[in-house]
């Protein structure tokens, strides 16, 4: 499939500097691309790429200033980053708009109901009185539980499960082997020192234009839901626990884990392998660095924190340029506790 340089400066609201018939089929790297890809240049770290690139096409900054003469057609917007990402974003969207029909073996109950335009990969099990919006797309493996209500333009990956009862909004991705509501934790101690399991009757709700990494886990709610708001972006390997609410527009790295009925907030930063108790709040904003322990509520919005247990950003590499001294601030006050020590002794003799 080729596009044009004009054409994809349509797509990208960007100016065409050289010549408008420019065609490609591809994308490569400013460094590594080749005759009919396309490539893009932001970071001015790599311009010296711009002039000897064998690309095409390139989208450039407008502001950019040419040093030499070049050999692509350019594009130039205000920012070609974010260009770049929305030509990526359609190109994606044209890819998947070619994938339509049901094929086979695949199981889809006689009760559910499926939207114009959609793509049921081989192996897929829609169960029971389930509802599927337009242009959904379910790769192969995917499992949809009884009752379970999906949104317009969902894209689930292969082998993503669903759990009944759960409610997915529009244009949400879920990545290959991610499980949406699975049961909570919940395990009630008995006096003979074993458990007994507490029935998980809630569902998991995620909002719209939410994306959610791989093998990532979200268990559902004891009562009530869990819930991710919309626009919030999961990695991989997270597990978000029973009850919690994660506000729209925040963003949570690798292998974080977020306890059981924690409240976080809107447009909150988590950073990889954080940890946070159950039952705390992280107010709007906040920004909590890799590894961090979250072990109390943080109230205060927009504040960065670090460490275990999680502090604010400031006092943590305090602490820690401290506790790098310490060896020395031993050895001084041993010291001083010496001289201390030969001066009590002198006044006593005298």
């Amino acid at each position: 499939m080729q596009f044009t340089a004009a054409q994809i400066a349509l797509m990208i609201n960007g100016k065409v500097e050289g010549n408008p018939a420019a065609a490609v089929d591809s994308f490569g790297k400013i460094e590594e691309a080749t005759v009919g890809q396309i490539a893009f240049l932001s970071n001015p770290k790599y311009e010296e790429w711009l002039y000897n690139s064998l690309a095409s096409i390139i989208i450039v900054n407008e502001t950019l200033e040419l040093k030499q003469p070049v050999k692509a057609t350019l594009i130039r917007v205000p920012d070609a980053y974010s260009a770049f990402a929305i030509l990526l974003s359609k190109y994606q969207e044209i890819i998947s708009q070619q994938l339509v029909g049901i094929q086979e073996p695949s199981y889809i109950a006689k009760s559910a109901k499926l939207g114009e335009g959609i793509f049921v990969a081989a192996f897929c099990h829609i169960g029971e009185h389930v509802q599927i919006g337009k242009n959904v797309k379910l790769y192969p493996g995917v499992v949809i539980g009884d009752g379970t209500v999906i949104g317009d333009q969902v894209i689930l990956h292969a082998g993503v499960k669903v759990y009944h009862q759960c409610i997915i909004g529009n244009r949400v991705i879920i990545h290959a082997g991610t499980v949406v509501g699975g049961d909570g934790f919940g395990f009630a101690p008995q006096a003979d020192g074993s458990y007994s399991k507490i029935p998980q009757i809630g569902n998991v709700v995620i909002e719209d234009d939410v994306e959610i990494g791989s093998n990532t886990t979200i268990d559902r709610a004891t009562m009530g839901s869990t819930i991710i708001h919309k626009g919030s972006k999961l990695d991989n390997l997270i597990q978000v626990a029973h009850n919690v609410e994660i506000g729209s527009n925040t963003v949570i790295a690798a292998q974080a884990g977020i306890s059981g009925s924690a409240k976080i907030g809107n447009g909150v930063m988590i950073g990889g392998q954080v940890g946070t108790a159950g039952h705390i709040v992280i107010a709007d904003g906040s920004k909590i660095a890799g590894q961090a322990g979250v072990t109390k509520s943080i109230k205060i919005q927009n504040k960065s924190h670090n460490g275990t247990p999680a502090l604010e950003f400031t006092s943590s590499l305090r602490i820690q340029a401290l506790t790098r001294s310490l060896p020395e601030m031993e050895k001084r006050i041993r010291e001083l506790e010496k001289t201390i020590q030969l001066l009590l002794t002198d006044k006593a003799e005298s």
